[in-house]
């Protein structure tokens, strides 16, 4: 491979990169996972390193086009440091370093406009003008935002298991899978490396237990916010809306008709933005 020009996509997360390389026609040849980037929360010199290992031990070579999309791009110097880094290890070629948001809104829109959505282990939304990104409603993160992420749902779970407001077979469940006293909740909830990410691995558990009335009631309500208070903001009458992210994705039989309902005319609900950034960037 190192022989030949290919273009690199790479999309990631807080604890795992999706790599993905396509030759010449946009086929993927090859995909890998790597540690996770987040320019946020992690020192530049350990997101530079990964790269250069992954150039290294991939056996990547020049590239003819790398397309990298973390959280935490938010100053032009924070981006061409790390181009100026892929530049030096790769050769010549298109590089190109965006934040999660615009990768979500290239994944779900492509070159056409149209409103993104993530609803992931947090959440956030954007419109996209086919070109670049708006953010007109911010997120808030998971303490004052968040809403319709699994790390809300975690959140608002958890508050109402501490009260005993959770039915008793739902909290008998819970107790046997998780550390459920108090103290260790809130080890976990104000003292773990990630909050949002120890509340967001809740969800699972809790949508496991949809059919139940209370749990099913505190998913729709999570989601229904996030309509209410943030897509409803944005031009849904006249643009559709595309939604990425493993917690919508595993939800989606209840997020469709909700948003149906309240008028929002869904795209499509993506897993992972990884493949519609190959479909973007092949075109």
């Amino acid at each position: 491979m190192s022989q030949e020009k290919h273009m690199i996509i790479v999309e990631s997360g807080a604890t795992k990169s999706a790599w993905r390389i396509l030759d010449a026609d946009g086929n993927i040849v090859r995909e890998f996972f790597r540690m996770g980037m987040n320019v946020s929360t992690m020192r530049m010199e350990d997101i530079l390193r990964n790269i250069s290992e992954a150039f290294g031990t991939e056996d990547l070579g020049a590239c003819d086009g790398f397309y990298l999309y973390t959280a935490g791009v938010v100053t032009g110097s924070i981006r061409e440091e790390i181009v100026s880094h892929v530049h030096s290890i790769s050769g010549i070629g298109p590089i190109d370093v965006q934040d999660d948001l615009t990768g979500a809104a290239r994944a779900v829109c492509g070159h056409q406009p149209g409103i993104a959505a993530i609803l992931g282990t947090g959440s956030n939304a954007c419109f996209y003008d086919g070109k670049s990104v708006s953010r007109n409603v911010y997120s808030g993160g998971f303490i004052i935002g968040d809403e319709g992420s699994a790390a809300t749902l975690g959140k608002l779970f958890l508050s109402d298991f501490i009260k005993n407001l959770v039915p008793a077979d739902v909290a008998e469940d819970f107790s046997k899978e998780f550390k459920s006293d108090y103290a260790s909740i809130v080890e976990g909830v104000y003292r773990s490396e990630s909050p949002s990410g120890y509340l967001g691995s809740l969800a699972p558990f809790i949508v496991r237990h949809k059919d139940n009335p209370y749990i099913s009631g505190l998913i729709y309500s999570n989601f229904e916010a996030f309509a209410d208070r943030i897509l409803l903001k944005y031009d849904v009458e006249n643009y559709p809306v595309g939604v990425v992210g493993g917690f919508g994705y595993a939800c989606r039989e209840i997020v469709e008709p909700l948003m149906a309902a309240k008028g929002v005319r869904l795209s499509c609900i993506m897993k992972a933005p990884i493949e519609g950034l190959c479909k973007y960037h092949s075109k």
